[in-house]
């Protein structure tokens, strides 16, 4: 049988994960299944690789309230890790994806008496496409307007897990940055794609956080811990990165290499790539062109300026540190893509 104890003994840990079988869900039921937790996923779609693990698979709509709530039936802990994302699409699909399924959660959480909630949020929700982010921590406040649909929306989720974190339902928040390593669907394939057309945008001297995806795991599974624990955490929101900023442009040429592609050695200016930008998001919003331009303002904002974070919080509350360093990733990442360069061969 299962139980909802607020203090989560491992032993009777049930557990629901959002986005199940995406990049970053597929992770975090990974580290659940090895440490022995009943795992159930909720996604779109069915993954082989999932039902491999023994995971039970429940297919839905996150817009759809009765299955989002039926699914946290004698659940302990959810890890709403599914979202809609990148950065260019109607406003209307974020919203659905990223605030009211977020809510639905939160009602699945409150109607089905489930413990904890880790929600899986984004440093992008502090960033309002001007100028660069240095050393921030969680008390950096929203921005007056948001470059993207996907960062307002994921702002809007985050305030409402906040809000139910004041109604008796424990949260924590995490703000992972730049997830990369084997399995990535969206870093890695979009610069490997366009190796040797690929421009540097800016000067190359603008320092970023990366998490390798395991690490972003495990912060996962660490908050989970501290907040079934500790009531005094819900609410609280945090960072967590490398802890090791690193040159965008070295990081990406980094990432080429382990793809066995050239490095970039071209530049352009900051001005002209935004100017680029904002003539394709026109023509692309002219022409109701649905797939997204190869520049807009807020790449070429995101290409050039820092954008680093402190995680001392994490670090103090959660006992987070990532465990896997760069070099190892890269190592890992290289050989993951030899390996689906083989299967293609």
């Amino acid at each position: 049988m299962r139980s909802n104890e607020a203090e989560i003994d491992p032993s009777t840990r049930n557990v629901l994960v959002t986005g199940g079988g995406g990049f970053l869900g597929k992770a975090i039921v990974r580290k659940l299944v090895a440490r022995g937790d009943n795992v159930t996923s909720f996604s779109r779609g069915f993954y082989p690789d999932l039902a491999e693990m023994d995971v039970e698979q429940i297919q839905g709509d996150l817009g759809d309230l009765q299955a989002v709530s039926d699914a946290c039936e004698n659940v302990n802990i959810v890890f709403h890790a599914a979202a809609k994302a990148p950065f260019w699409g109607p406003y209307e699909e974020y919203f659905q994806a990223n605030v009211v399924g977020t809510q639905n959660v939160i009602t699945g959480c409150r109607d089905r008496k489930v413990s904890c909630l880790v929600h899986t949020s984004s440093p992008s929700v502090i960033n309002g496409g001007k100028g660069s982010l240095e050393g921030v921590d969680e008390t950096a406040p929203y921005p007056n307007k948001f470059p993207t649909p996907y960062h307002e929306t994921k702002a809007l989720a985050e305030q409402k897990v906040i809000a139910a974190s004041r109604h008796g339902l424990r949260t924590i928040i995490l703000r992972p940055h730049l997830i990369w390593g084997p399995g990535d669907p969206h870093f890695t394939p979009r610069i490997l794609a366009r190796a040797g057309k690929l421009l540097r945008v800016g000067d190359g001297k603008n320092l970023v956080d990366t998490i390798y995806i395991d690490n972003a795991a495990d912060a996962h599974l660490l908050a989970a811990n501290a907040l079934g624990a500790r009531a005094d955490l819900s609410g609280k929101i945090y960072f967590i990165s490398q802890d090791e900023p690193v040159y965008l442009w070295d990081m990406i040429n980094a990432i080429l290499k382990a793809g066995g592609k050239p490095r970039v050695t071209r530049s352009i200016s900051s001005k002209i790539a935004y100017t680029i930008g904002a003539v394709l998001e026109f023509v692309y919003r002219l022409f109701w062109i649905k797939s997204e331009p190869k520049m807009t303002r807020f790449v070429a904002h995101e290409l050039s300026s820092a954008h680093w974070f402190d995680i001392s919080a994490a670090k103090r509350d959660l006992g987070y540190k990532p465990r896997v360093s760069i070099e190892e990733g890269l190592e890992e990442l290289k050989k993951w893509l030899q390996g689906e360069q083989h299967e293609t061969d």
